[in-house]
């Protein structure tokens, strides 16, 4: 039975970009399927009282730092050696969710994920600038005017915002978190980019 992988996901967060290629290469290997599900993640840290670890952690001496350190152990292990922080972190990212949900109905979310996670967290985009979303939408092979103006219609703002509450009601609290079950049968919930091996186990049982 072919096991769906349903990824919660908000292209602000590094830990998206962190999890995204070697939970390809994971779903490949396991001959599984990838449904990625856009979220807001301000608006669901709004709805469960959570907040960036950078921010919730600031006062805790020391574990900021070791979450550094266990961020730079998880590149080397998964060669993510292109990887650097974009220079606008923290970003609103509500419009590029938005963008990715219109993509999404057009059964291009996955490849625009893929581009756009290489255009944010490997080339240092900027995210603020419209014009250069758009240009490199474009070069991913995307209408950008076309994604653009339909991120702002009301069908699109009320899918996010629904795909949020929704994930928030099933458990989920952060970026990223990861569903592993058949189509139409319970799932296994998964947090963080370190549970890797775990999803690797549900989704070989």
């Amino acid at each position: 039975m072919t096991k769906r992988v349903e990824l919660i996901f908000d292209f602000v967060s590094p830990n998206a970009y962190m999890i995204w290629w070697p939970l390809r290469d994971l779903i490949r290997r396991t001959e599984a399927e990838l449904d990625v599900q856009p979220v807001f993640l301000a608006g669901m840290h709004k709805l469960t009282g959570n907040a960036p670890p950078f921010i919730r952690d600031g006062e805790i001496k020391g574990k900021n730092a070791y979450a550094m350190l266990e961020m730079d152990r998880f590149i080397a292990k998964n060669r993510l050696d292109k990887y650097k922080m974009n220079p606008k972190f923290p970003f609103n990212s509500v419009m590029l969710q938005r963008m990715l949900v219109a993509a999404d109905q057009d059964g291009r979310g996955v490849q625009f994920a893929d581009a756009m996670l290489i255009a944010i967290w490997e080339k240092g985009l900027d995210v603020l600038d419209p014009q250069a979303v758009g240009a490199a939408v474009t070069q991913a092979g995307f209408d950008a005017a076309d994604l653009a103006a339909r991120a702002q219609s009301e069908e699109i703002k009320q899918k996010l915002f629904a795909n949020t509450e929704d994930a928030v009601e099933r458990g989920a609290f952060g970026i990223p978190t990861v569903f592993v079950g058949p189509k139409d049968g319970p799932t296994e919930m998964f947090f963080g980019k370190e549970r890797l091996d775990q999803i690797k186990d549900e989704l070989t049982a």
